[in-house]
């Protein structure tokens, strides 16, 4: 760790060692702590330094010597402590011009970043190989958030006043949802949303497109694939976009009315937005694809038999090693039948939260789970682990053709840790 009296990292970066100190006499990282000890393992192993593994942070940080796969702890952690310092930058640590530490998307160690120009709004278009080339500003990406908190709130208070104004005839609640009801909890439903960039063709820009790539989930990232392809993303512009599935909406449809019973309110973001912090305060309901549960992939999959394969297409048995696969992408064009698949999960988060997952492969599998979960009478292979207050999670099959949902199949329920 870091030792006494060092005045620079031993790579004699004066700079990345002056921001680590900042940070450190500001408790950005906290003064104590798993979330301080992370930041100082990253910090002392230098500005230039290799990213580590995942296996040496949970080693040399955590104390789990046994970690040899995939260990969602340091993922959680990796991702808190950016937001940790993201949110410090955007506020009482912005000084325009200056550099600032980061954690680059998928690497494990602590850069020193030069900062964008503050005059960054007048920049829009201008490619990052260039002096000060940023594609868009915080503002326009704040002004999309908003317009899209914005929307989702809308919808939020037109199912649930629908729910309210029915008085009596509102759905009863089932033994799934009753204890989210039950709790003094506040309820947060996060929604799965995607990151979009624009392509814009600086001579035809009347030609240009926007792009979905499960590469890029953020501006950062998308800065980020610049610097590694640069000719694949030299028109590649962040335009401030987050889009959400149409069988989002149908998923709002079936529960949110359950949920507010009685005029009880719930509040909705979408999951690009969830911090780990929020879990110690409300109970969670994700509604979206398994593809866009952002930090809660991590959390869900952390104790379940489940587990993502090669594509989000894929869901793994890992106690049968059966796959389950989706093929509604590439029979969703045709009047041919397919197979999706739909997906729930309940249990209590290490927080104390109570968290439920209602999500599909693709968008079949979430529209032909919702009802499943939300009505008043669910199989009892639901219905038993719900009603025992255990934490379990279960697989369904949905039929579809062309985007419909036509019929299901219970495949497996698995009680989790």
């Amino acid at each position: 760790m870091r030792g006494e009296g060092e005045a620079v990292d031993p790579r004699g970066n004066i700079a990345f060692a002056a921001e680590v100190e900042r940070l450190r006499q500001l408790n950005v990282p906290g003064a104590s702590g798993r979330l301080r000890a992370l930041f100082d393992f990253l910090a002392d192993r230098g500005a230039d330094a290799p990213p580590a593994s995942q296996a040496e942070i949970a080693e040399c940080v955590f104390g789990q010597t046994d970690s040899e796969g995939d260990d969602a702890t340091v993922r959680v952690y990796i991702h808190r402590l950016r937001k940790r310092m993201e949110e410090f930058y955007a506020g009482e640590g912005e000084r325009p011009g200056a550099s600032r530490l980061t954690i680059p998307p998928g690497s494990y160690a602590l850069r020193l970043e030069a900062d964008a120009p503050e005059d960054a709004e007048q920049m829009e278009g201008v490619p990052v190989d260039q002096p000060g080339g940023r594609f868009r500003s915080r503002r326009t990406r704040l002004a999309g958030a908003a317009l899209l908190l914005a929307v989702l709130l809308l919808g939020a208070g037109f199912f649930a006043g629908r729910a309210t104004e029915a008085a009596g005839e509102a759905p009863p609640v089932n033994a799934l949802w009753q204890p989210f009801v039950d709790s003094s909890r506040p309820v947060l439903i996060v929604l799965g949303d995607y990151y979009i960039y624009g392509e814009i063709d600086p001579v035809r820009p009347e030609e240009g497109r926007l792009v979905r790539d499960f590469r890029v989930n953020s501006p950062t990232d998308l800065v980020r694939m610049q610097d590694v392809d640069p000719d694949k993303f030299a028109n590649a512009e962040d335009v401030g976009l987050n889009y959400l599935p149409f069988s989002a909406a149908y998923g709002l449809q079936e529960i949110v009315p359950v949920l507010t019973r009685g005029g009880r309110q719930v509040n909705i973001i979408p999951a690009s937005q969830l911090e780990p912090d929020m879990l110690n305060y409300f109970n969670v309901i994700y509604v979206g694809l398994v593809s866009g549960m952002h930090l809660l992939e991590d959390i869900n999959f952390m104790d379940s038999r489940f587990q993502v394969g090669e594509s989000y297409d894929e869901l793994i048995d890992t106690g049968s090693g059966q796959v389950y696969m989706s093929d509604e992408a590439r029979r969703i064009a045709s009047p041919a039948y397919y197979t999706d698949y739909g997906y729930f999960a309940r249990f209590h988060a290490p927080s104390g939260a109570l968290v439920a997952v209602v999500a599909g492969a693709r968008d079949t599998g979430l529209r032909g789970i919702a009802p499943l979960v939300a009505a008043a009478e669910i199989a009892p292979a639901l219905a038993k682990p719900a009603a025992d207050g255990k934490n379990f999670e279960a697989l369904y099959q949905i039929t579809g053709q062309q985007g419909a949902d036509l019929s299901e199949k219970f495949i497996v329920a698995h009680i989790r840790k």
